[in-house]
């Protein structure tokens, strides 16, 4: 079932008021392999990018 416009709205203010949006360039080929890897472990681009950056976060603070 489509959004309605209220719930669009509503999207687009959370995401205003609560999320950062931080830009990042891989060449296509890495891009590539960053996917494969990410398919292959069940996860989306996004959602492994989120996971190695909180790992490394976790891993650094124990050094």
């Amino acid at each position: 079932m489509p959004l309605t416009d209220k719930q669009k709205q509503q999207r687009i203010d959370y995401a205003k008021k609560n999320l950062k949006r931080i830009p990042l360039d891989v060449q296509k080929e890495k891009y590539d392999e960053i996917k494969s890897h990410a398919e292959a472990h069940g996860e989306t681009v996004n959602g492994f990018i989120k996971r190695a950056i909180e790992e490394t976060m976790e891993r650094d603070k124990s050094r």
